[in-house]
């Protein structure tokens, strides 16, 4: 860092002014990998003995209201004599290391822009196993951040400028310009992106609070199935959404835009035809219009995975905004 000295005469006083030139900043390539993957550095004995293993279970348990089981997280595992170069530019990371000092730590962008790199220290993996255990949430909760602003942040790269559902209801969604309109009627508005084998939906529309009278889960079922009876039809003739019986919803009270909200997982089918896949639901309280607003994304994969595609529509609705 280099300083400067100033001399400055004005009449009969003297001033000297010391300043140091500002660091420049420390040039960060962007960060790579696939959405909800963790590079996990371990040395290989580690990695196939019970702290590996620990890691493995607590990192890659079921991804929530998905059809068949796929893990929340798709675990990388790297030796230590291999973590350079490209690899230390992965997104999410975390390294045990061996210290005779414990230690525990969150970085942000130490090798890599919009990266997560989790540091776990200590002499032994007894140590190592407790303080990755004791954090076990921080950390999943600090990947899943940096996954969802990462997927924001590639979103508004091209992003669809319809103002419909800011003019209807009052607030604002950024999705992808691969969302096209499908319905638009007075209260119920439908986006869909085409994929490969498929496709991906959401939907946002007003229910009245005298309409959520008694259990509200059984509310939020039964007035989901009543909307995709009247706009929600199947491909063929009296055919439409409603919500599989044989799968047990995952239900949770949550706030959303500082308002009481619920948020519901399950899984939708045609009724009367052989078409299924996962949802997700939520369902926003508006004290002072006296309705709440629904917003739900599902889509249409068969034979694919749909962690991913559900963790897209999932980060587009509730990062929803009040305007």
């Amino acid at each position: 860092m280099k300083k400067y000295f100033f001399l400055i005469l004005a009449s009969s006083n003297i001033f000297i002014f010391s300043c140091s030139e500002a660091p420049k900043d420390k040039y960060l390539p962007n960060s790579n990998g696939r959405f909800n993957t963790i590079s996990v550095i371990m040395p290989n004995n580690s990695w196939n003995d019970t702290l590996g293993k620990m890691t493995r279970n607590l990192l890659t348990k079921p991804y929530e209201g998905l059809p068949l089981d796929e893990a929340k997280f798709t675990l990388n595992y790297i030796p230590p004599n291999v973590f350079n170069g490209f690899v230390r530019n992965s997104r999410n990371i975390i390294f045990f290391k061996s210290d005779s000092i414990s230690s525990f730590k969150i970085n942000k962008n130490k090798y890599a822009k919009e990266q997560v790199f989790i540091e776990i220290k200590a002499s032994n993996d007894n140590k190592k196993k407790h303080l990755f255990e004791r954090n076990v949430k921080e950390i999943i909760n600090s990947i899943e951040q940096n996954e969802a602003h990462e997927k924001l942040r590639r979103m508004k790269k091209s992003p669809n400028m319809d103002k419909r559902i800011k003019t209807r209801f009052g607030v604002s969604l950024l999705f992808p310009s691969a969302y096209k309109l499908v319905k638009d009627t007075f209260n119920f508005i439908w986006f869909q992106k085409e994929i490969q084998k498929g496709h991906l939906n959401f939907i946002v529309y007003q229910i009245s609070s005298s309409e959520f009278k008694g259990d509200i889960k059984d509310r939020i079922i039964q007035i989901r199935d009543s909307i995709g009876e009247i706009y929600l039809p199947g491909r063929l003739q009296n055919t439409n959404m409603i919500t599989e019986k044989a799968y047990r919803p995952y239900f949770y009270k949550t706030q959303i835009l500082n308002r009481k909200g619920f948020i519901t997982k399950g899984m939708w089918e045609i009724k009367n035809d052989f078409m299924a896949g996962p949802f997700i639901n939520y369902v926003i309280s508006d004290s002072i219009k006296k309705n709440w607003l629904v917003l739900e994304g599902f889509c249409f994969a068969p034979s694919v995975k749909k962690r991913d595609l559900m963790f897209e529509l999932n980060t587009i609705l509730k990062f929803v905004e009040l305007k």
